[in-house]
């Protein structure tokens, strides 16, 4: 007989009225394809472990959705729905936007074995942010500043970021103005953008 976590049974008492087939299906099924699974609650979404996180599900105003936490060494690429939402299976509205029983219980088999054989879920690859570009106004307002200029050339790039990016962020040309004068000022003190956030 499964081990039920009540706070999961909580978790679908209290989600959509929708939802609470879908999330009743997905746990019955993984409970199904590995009787040894254990239930858990992380980052507040119900989650299945056998050896390792084996998958989760979670469910939100219109929609439900279900992932593997090693999808990647489980599914193509061209078949999962990851921009469409979290999971790799889309917004699951109802239990026909679920795959076939057959072919979910297959991808928790599988994701049993990865865990049982120790694979490790692929790193995933950090996106380069693209070079820091200081617009030439704001060069210029620097330059003739040189206490803010020196403070400026010595700051990190996170921390020169968040000064441009407050400078295009401006809607209008007075507040563009406005936040380059402010911006200026603080830097010849050597502040950064949010140094009234930051602990002494």
């Amino acid at each position: 007989m499964p081990i039920l976590d009540p706070r999961i049974d909580a978790y679908i008492a209290k989600s959509a009225e929708f939802a609470q087939p879908i999330l009743t299906h997905l746990r019955a099924l993984v409970h199904a394809s590995c009787p040894e699974v254990e239930e858990t609650v992380k980052w507040g979404m119900p989650h299945f472990m056998y050896k390792g996180m084996l998958c989760n599900m979670a469910a939100f105003k219109q929609h439900c959705s279900f992932g593997f936490w090693k999808a990647e060494m489980l599914l193509s690429q061209a078949d999962t729905k990851t921009e469409e939402a979290m999971g790799q299976f889309g917004r699951i509205a109802s239990l026909k936007d679920l795959p076939p029983k057959k072919t979910l219980a297959g991808y928790i088999k599988k994701a049993m074995q990865l865990n049982e054989d120790g694979a490790k879920a692929p790193a995933k690859a950090k996106t380069a942010k693209p070079e820091l570009q200081v617009q030439d106004y704001f060069l210029a307002a620097l330059e003739a500043q040189p206490a803010a200029l020196t403070h400026f050339d010595a700051f990190s790039t996170s921390k020169k970021r968040d000064y441009v990016e407050w400078l295009d962020e401006a809607k209008t040309e007075a507040t563009r103005l406005r936040r380059l004068e402010q911006a200026v000022e603080w830097i010849a003190e050597g502040k950064s953008r949010n140094w009234k956030y930051e602990k002494c």
